[in-house]
């Protein structure tokens, strides 16, 4: 349960911070050194998410529910 806490949270802050890269590119037009921290950022947050989801799925705390996965 804390996994998928951990993993929802995760996604939220990769939207915020791809929010605050797009104000980030219209307020300074892509040329100050923020809309590359913020990328930087969003870069770092998707790596640890997707270690999160591979380590839940190897441990068996996250399970594939699609139709076509044989059951």
């Amino acid at each position: 349960m804390l996994l998928r806490v951990l993993i929802s949270i995760l996604f939220a802050a990769i939207v915020a911070s791809l929010v605050t890269g797009f104000y980030f590119f219209v307020r300074d037009r892509g040329r100050g050194p923020a809309l590359l921290t913020s990328l930087k950022v969003r870069v770092t947050l998707a790596v640890v998410l997707l270690v999160l989801v591979v380590y839940g799925l190897t441990t068996g705390q996250l399970v594939l529910m699609s139709p076509w996965q044989p059951g």
